[in-house]
């Protein structure tokens, strides 16, 4: 397995290029960028901007291992509204041509939500039709994904949709396209299951891995903590990984909402990386 680190792991106002350096100094492989609203990435990205992040990149010694973002949460997939979807539908579009110009073959996509607790009063979507909703929006990015070469990773988030393995099994299993696979988040699974079990059931349409560590007693969005200071089992994480082949990037995503440390961020990732290294020698 390869070890990168999520851009949402910096907490100091350090250029692009301090980011990579410092990932690359921690002894990260990787680095998972994203697309945002002013970022390096963003929705009015050319493609010199591209070339230039790529660039960048490889100056820096790292690969661009995933194309990661948070503007799902403003544009909910599966919304009533037809203007919102269609807004989710070009950031999907955007994060497809964003990644094949970055030289990324899995993107993450949050295919939409029917509650999110975590944003003052999100708009709540009956579970039926944000299923169906979902399998539009991804059905419909699908050509463009397939001609750039571009995996559509559905990330398992809080969004109180694609609940179990099974269900996030039989949804990539719908579209029957190889470019549909799992961007799972160890982490995100703790709040009502385990990571292995994910594992197991969704086995090789695992395409990209994000590690994160909880507290299932603290709760919440506060739960989120250090890797090896929460419950995950990482043995068990490890062996089912191990058990269903996959050698892909594996990437650290350390996001509450205030910073683990309030001094010395840059420790932290240092910190991550060693905890990924002990974590990968299980």
């Amino acid at each position: 397995m390869k070890k990168s680190i999520s851009i949402w792991s910096f907490y100091g106002n350090w250029s692009l290029e301090e980011k990579l350096r410092l990932a690359k100094a921690a002894g990260f492989a990787g680095f998972e960028i994203d697309l945002s609203e002013d970022g390096p990435v963003n929705l009015k990205s050319t493609p010199a901007d591209m070339k230039t992040v790529r660039a960048l990149a490889k100056k820096c010694g790292l690969e661009l291992s995933g194309l990661a973002t948070g503007l799902y949460w403003g544009a909910n997939a599966v919304s009533a509204d037809p203007a919102t979807r269609e807004k989710a539908g070009r950031i999907l579009q955007k994060q497809i041509e964003c990644a094949a110009a970055l030289g990324i073959d899995t993107i993450l996509v949050v295919p939409g939500a029917v509650g999110v607790d975590f944003i003052p009063g999100a708009e709540i979507v009956p579970y039926h039709l944000a299923y169906e909703r979902a399998k539009d929006f991804i059905r419909a990015a699908l050509p463009l994904a397939e001609k750039a070469r571009v995996t559509l990773g559905i990330e398992n988030v809080w969004n109180k949709f694609l609940l179990s393995p099974l269900e996030m099994t039989a949804f990539i299993d719908s579209f029957g396209s190889e470019r549909v696979g799992s961007y799972l988040d160890v982490g995100n699974t703790l709040a009502t299951g385990y990571p292995e079990h994910w594992i197991a059931a969704l086995g090789a349409r695992i395409r990209r891995v994000h590690f994160k560590d909880y507290r299932r007693a603290v709760g919440g969005v506060d739960g989120f903590c250090d890797l090896l200071s929460g419950d995950v089992n990482w043995p068990g994480v490890m062996a089912e990984l191990k058990a269903a082949g996959y050698q892909g990037w594996v990437a650290a995503e350390m996001i509450p909402p205030v910073p683990f440390y309030k001094h010395c961020p840059e420790v932290l990732i240092h910190n991550t990386s060693r905890a990924m290294d002990a974590i990968f020698a299980l």
